[in-house]
């Protein structure tokens, strides 16, 4: 297999025109530079050598400047270029990113922080910027400039050209060497980015909880610790910054120094050559030297900047192998995995009418865990017909909501294979899977817009305002929204209106109206809610539930006892799976939460 090209050469395969563009402006400031060079060497020569008058050096002093503004315009459309660039990378890897986020499989996007992926999407791409505004550009500069100037050098007077060439490549030696260290800790600075991010991002989002819980003074102490190491690590990044400026200006002084005494002496103890040659060389040699020491300072921008693309391209490519996996089916063809989807025994399509057919669902010796020495899940057989209603019960931490993830595909086993119609879920296309799955939580999320706008979310698709009001109605919010002022057009989430448990459940229901999901995950919907609100949504869920498979979990007797099978579970083990009345029978477990549960009060 091919490998596959870093995101810097893909963006730079992008700017094929510009670096052209870039190269002949390169070549001609090499030629400017040269010239005015050679010009003022010339009118220094006929002023106080040969003693020439004023106006017999006007045109030569015209050509002079001309020839500076040409380098200083030159000079200018490099940088312009270079910025050029570097905005349309920093675009297209802020596209990459934003789309692979978006495209995301759901394992993808449930795991790492989110103030982590933030600061990739807007830190490190930002910080992408100087590989592409400066270091290019001088690196073609040293590519071409260094090299006219050589080459004149070595015409005009051999020994300085000799001189420049060995005292070169200390330069460019250093720079490999300040740059790989500046590479590996300017990875140590993003990952300390990143971590502060993510704790200062859950910090923002909980504070409410931490503020009653009295810990904000030690969150406030983690995020300061958090800080701290992130300064420590961009501190370590300047610290090298400095020094390689003061070994690179070392460098060069020294370099032009002894250049400078071997023409002295050409000069004046062996008078071998003119003054014209000399000092058009010495305006030549600092010239030389400074492309190479600007080289060496964006050399260490580069590297920082590489560091930070490097976070870029970590992120897309461990998604995009997550993605290539399950789009390629372990080699199943594309129109077998979709098999199960077409009508009338699969799914229905998307925008289609027809209502899809429940698929059947079986877990095949499924074991999982969330990482090494943590909880972990282990099932033997469980088949889940379709159209049937299923309930997963256990005390708190048994499994519930893991196997509820596992079953709906968003946790991939370690080991075993979940069956959806008989063939493996992982090789179906998750998109197409999930337009079929409708997911409702104790806690729904509500998106800063109209109640309209929430509701419209659960389609794939354009739905019309009626076809929003009749799920708002199914899902029992006439009352509701019926008490708004503006109605479906209220603005709710972040800075609108609040939403009470019960209605945020609601809005969820609406959105799965929708959909019209073949399978329903509920993950103990009426949890704290009062008794109205409950039997509201117990009957838009009976009503949802007609048409799809539904697995619930759930801890409170009257939910389950009327589910075509309950699965019991108990500290990540399947202890036993039936109706109601078997369980009782034949598992003592479940009989004494169930005999608990009439105790208390919540039968």
């Amino acid at each position: 297999m091919k490998r596959k090209s870093s995101l810097i050469s893909q963006q730079m395969s992008l700017q094929r025109k510009n670096m052209i563009l870039l190269s002949i402006l390169s070549l001609a400031l090499g030629v400017a530079i040269i010239s005015q060079a050679a010009l003022l060497a010339e009118a220094v020569q006929r002023i106080f050598v040969e003693r020439a008058s004023f106006s017999s050096v006007v045109m030569l002093l015209s050509i002079l400047l001309a020839v500076m503004a040409v380098r200083t315009l030159l000079s200018y459309g490099n940088g312009k270029i270079g910025l050029h660039m570097a905005s349309r990378a920093k675009t297209n890897m802020r596209a990459a990113v934003l789309q692979n986020l978006t495209h995301a499989s759901m394992s993808s996007s449930l795991s790492g922080q989110t103030g982590g992926k933030v600061s990739i999407a807007l830190d490190a791409v930002d910080e992408a910027d100087s590989y592409f505004s400066q270091y290019m550009p001088r690196m073609l500069e040293a590519a071409m400039i260094p090299i006219l100037i050589l080459i004149v050098t070595f015409i005009q007077h051999p020994n300085s050209g000799f001189i420049m060439l060995f005292t070169a490549p200390f330069i460019p030696l250093f720079m490999i060497l300040v740059g790989l260290k500046t590479k590996n800790k300017s990875e140590e600075k993003y990952a300390q980015l990143a971590e502060f991010s993510g704790t200062f991002l859950d910090s923002l989002q909980g504070l409410v909880t931490l503020k009653i819980f009295g810990r904000a003074h030690r969150q406030q102490q983690e995020i300061e610790r958090s800080s701290l190491g992130y300064r420590d690590a961009t501190m370590d990044i300047l610290k090298i910054a400095f020094t390689n400026t003061f070994m690179l200006e070392s460098i060069v002084m020294l370099s032009i120094g002894v250049v400078a005494l071997e023409l002295a002496i050409q000069l004046l103890v062996f008078k071998s050559m003119t003054f014209h040659t000399a000092f058009f060389i010495l305006l030549l040699v600092p010239e030389f030297y400074s492309l190479l020491k600007n080289t060496g300072t964006a050399f260490h921008s580069g590297r920082t900047s590489m560091g930070a693309v490097r976070k870029v391209e970590t992120m897309l490519a461990e998604s995009n192998a997550k993605s290539t996996q399950t789009e390629s089916g372990e080699g199943v063809d594309s129109n077998e995995r979709n098999d199960w989807m077409v009508e009338p025994e699969g799914f229905g399509r998307v925008h289609t009418k027809v209502s899809p057919m429940p698929p059947s669902i079986e877990l095949d010796n499924v074991r999982f865990k969330y990482a090494p020495d943590s909880f972990e899940l282990e099932v033997g057989q469980i088949s889940i017909g379709s159209g049937e209603h299923i309930a997963i019960v256990g005390k708190s931490g048994s499994g519930k909501t893991t196997l509820l993830h596992l079953l709906s595909g968003l946790l991939q086993p370690v080991t075993g294979e979940v069956l959806v119609n008989g063939k493996p879920l992982s090789q179906y296309d998750e998109s197409a899977w999930f337009e079929h799955v409708g997911y409702i939580t104790q806690h729904p999320y509500i998106f800063a817009g109209t109640f309209a706008e929430n509701i419209a979310i659960g389609a794939s698709r354009n739905v019309s305002r009626a076809e929003i009001e009749q799920a708002a109605e199914e899902a029992g919010l006439v009352a509701v929204v019926a008490h708004l002022e503006q109605g479906l057009d209220t603005f709710v989430g972040e800075g609108g209106r609040g939403l009470s448990g019960g209605e945020k459940q609601r809005l969820a229901l609406a959105r799965a109206f929708l959909k019209r999901p073949a399978i329903i995950l509920f993950d103990e919907p009426t949890v704290g809610l009062d008794l109205h609100t409950e039997w509201v949504l117990q009957r838009s869920i009976a009503t949802l539930a007609k048409t799809a498979t539904m697995i619930t979990v759930a801890h409170r007797l009257y939910t389950i006892q009327h589910a075509d099978k309950i699965l019991f579970m108990d500290n990540g083990v399947l202890l036993g799976s039936g109706r109601h009345d078997e369980l009782l029978e034949q598992l003592p477990h479940y009989a004494e939460m169930v005999d608990a549960q009439r105790k208390g009060g919540l039968a």
